[in-house]
């Protein structure tokens, strides 16, 4: 088991990534053709987690600009300075990690397939190692600031981000 862990970690993130996008892809394709319709409360439930996936999609570009110290005609992901605020104060990984799991199991819950939930757990799996290793390359980029920044803020759990996010503001003005 120790060396299958090492073999994954020891992978190049963009094969993972890439994997995971094309099972991502392939699973959004394949809801098209096996979609069964069924509950409404499930296919509700998927759209919810969609619609959730598009605000953690688009807010880290917003919050990389304004806060990231990006150079003028670059990318928004290369910043210069470890971000914290806004969206990231609740999440590390908002894009990559909240966006993607909710994506997949909002397409799993509308398609209803065992296919479509098979491409959607594989493509998961990938998508949280691929964090694990995003979060060494930060260490690696911010050094000791990040790892306190792991310390306050949960990789994809937006629900605990925010519980503790609204702790730390409260402790805050107790303690003004």
């Amino acid at each position: 088991m120790r060396h299958f862990q090492q073999f994954i970690y020891n992978l190049h993130p963009f094969l993972l990534v890439s994997i995971a996008s094309v099972l991502t892809v392939a699973q959004i394709v394949l809801a098209f053709f096996l979609y069964q319709p069924g509950s409404e409360a499930l296919e509700w439930a998927g759209w919810i987690c969609l619609w959730t996936s598009a605000i953690f999609g688009w807010l880290p570009i917003i919050t990389f600009r304004r806060k990231g110290g990006v150079l003028k005609g670059k990318s928004y992901i290369k910043t210069t300075v470890l971000v914290d605020t806004g969206i990231y104060a609740i999440v590390r990984h908002p894009q990559m990690g909240v966006s993607w799991m909710l994506i997949c199991p909002g397409v799993m819950l509308i398609a209803k397939h065992w296919s479509s939930v098979v491409l959607g757990v594989l493509a998961m799996v990938l998508a949280y190692i691929d964090l694990m290793q995003a979060d060494q390359r930060c260490v690696e980029k911010f050094g000791d600031e990040y790892e306190r920044y792991m310390q306050k803020v949960p990789r994809v759990n937006f629900v605990a981000g925010i519980i503790r996010l609204v702790r730390r503001r409260l402790r805050e003005k107790v303690a003004e």
